[in-house]
């Protein structure tokens, strides 16, 4: 890898993947006060990238897509399991108003009665390699870093990505100094997979003229890793899609009593596809919660359940790393195949293991990541750092906290591009499968493997969002 750009010219290339990437939608909108002398959002800009793809071994990136489809049909079993989400709920609850909102719409559409028995996951699974200290890169394995069960973005920018990758191998000469060869670029499946599985929610709700809706912030940059989603259900489907924020819906939504029937703008709704509402800042007041009340009572199939986004909690993570509590939703041999990626994971409660956990983290916080309840990117706490975010805690203030053993990803050599600069240096690289599953009560409609990304960022950087401004979009080179 080291030897990756010494024939090729690298403004050339970086010209080309500029071009290719703004021709074929791999872009983003340029931050706001780049936006100022464009009207109605006119300006992009090509999205963050790796200039090669990222060596990644071949046997882990199966046994990654191996793992997704006992990951979906675990995470759905979960979010049937009130005594599951109680007990995670009832801690969280108390040192957490982000959660304890989502739980508190969770039990009022319990004691309700659930209007709609479907539930539609897109999901992720996002895995580092990790080798222990002295360990030789080769015999480095995935771990998981977390399951996502909302807004699993970059599925259609990781697709261009791969095409980008496989475009500059056959159009460039000396491409990756003549060593990558296309049977080592995966194709990417990841637009038409969740735009079939949106698909799949409309077909089953079964009225030609209802429409998906995606949630969505407003401004959103990444807004086209969103439409190629909406034109691929529109193109493959035939069916509409209607862009609305939370407080589009609170505004111009209706709600019917009577058969829970959900409409906006005299569209009926048949499922509610969030890419928004994963973090408290999506909620600036009554009103966006209580457009999350009327979604979740609703007839409309939710992708995801506030059940599946509260069992997406870090805390649950850390409880099925639990002796015996994978067994309870599978068999043994997938329980044992599912727990060889997990990380070490320790809660921060008041057990005696709580305790422990967080004498360790004050003593070697090296060796730890420290993790709320929260999704999107910039979240995590790391090093010298966890001292200072735990020490004023009190004990039940901790518990909304969980405690992870660092992964340590043996790095390689990559050339990095934003915003037209070349960044090149020691990276890492995280990989995500995607997967969709759709239930109908008990009963398995769908469940399908959809897809990968993998974000790719430099050594000294801790977070891995790509729209936090931490990573690259990128497609594994498979050895």
């Amino acid at each position: 890898m080291t030897s990756y750009h010494q024939k090729v010219d690298m403004d050339q290339l970086t010209k080309e993947a500029i071009d290719w990437a703004l021709a074929h939608g791999l872009v983003v909108r340029p931050t706001v006060d780049k936006q100022q002398h464009f009207k109605n959002n006119a300006a992009v800009i090509h999205a963050p990238l790796a200039l090669y793809p990222t060596p990644f071994p071949r046997h882990e990136f199966v046994k990654a897509k191996e793992l997704q489809q006992p990951w979906n049909s675990l995470i759905h079993k979960m979010s049937q399991d009130n005594d599951l989400i109680q007990e995670v709920m009832e801690t969280l609850s108390n040192v957490d108003d982000f959660m304890k909102q989502l739980y508190s719409i969770y039990m009022q559409v319990q004691q309700q009665g659930v209007a709609q028995s479907a539930s539609l996951g897109i999901h992720r699974c996002d895995y580092l390699l990790h080798a222990d200290v002295g360990q030789d890169a080769s015999n480095a394995r995935i771990q998981q870093v977390e399951f996502n069960t909302i807004a699993s973005s970059f599925g259609s920018l990781s697709t261009r990505m791969g095409q980008l990758h496989r475009y500059l191998l056959s159009a460039i000469d000396h491409y990756g100094d003549d060593k990558i060869v296309f049977d080592q670029l995966p194709e990417n499946d990841a637009i038409s997979a969740i735009a079939d599985g949106l698909a799949s929610g409309w077909k089953l709700y079964n009225k030609n003229t209802a429409r998906v809706m995606m949630i969505v912030q407003p401004d959103e940059r990444n807004a086209f890793d969103q439409r190629w989603i909406e034109y691929a259900l529109q193109e493959r489907h035939g069916v509409h899609l209607l862009r609305r924020s939370m407080t589009d819906v609170i505004e111009r939504g209706q709600f019917d009593e009577a058969t829970k029937t959900l409409s906006v703008d005299g569209h009926e709704i048949a499922v509610v596809y969030y890419r928004a509402g994963y973090g408290p800042e999506d909620y600036h007041g009554p009103q966006e919660w209580a457009a999350r009340l009327m979604m979740e009572k609703s007839q409309a199939i939710k992708c995801p359940t506030v059940a599946y986004q509260l069992v997406g909690a870090k805390k649950v993570q850390q409880v099925l790393a639990m002796p015996g509590r994978l067994e309870k939703y599978v068999d043994d041999a997938t329980a044992a195949q599912l727990r060889e990626s997990f990380a070490g994971l320790y809660p921060l409660d008041q057990s005696p293991q709580g305790k422990e956990a967080y004498q360790m983290a004050l003593q070697s916080p090296e060796r730890f990541v420290l993790k709320p309840q929260r999704e999107g990117g910039g979240n995590n706490v790391y090093g010298d750092d966890i001292e200072k975010v735990l020490t004023p805690l009190s004990e039940e203030g901790r518990m909304a906290y969980i405690l992870m053993d660092l992964i340590r990803t043996p790095p390689v050599h990559n050339a990095m591009l934003r915003e037209g600069q070349v960044i090149q240096g020691q990276v890492v690289s995280e990989l995500g499968i995607y997967g969709i599953y759709l239930s109908d009560g008990n009963k398995e409609v769908v469940n399908n493997v959809g897809g990968h990304l993998l974000r790719t960022k430099g050594v000294e950087t801790k977070e891995g969002g790509v729209a936090a401004g931490f990573a690259v979009i990128d497609s594994p080179l498979l050895v």
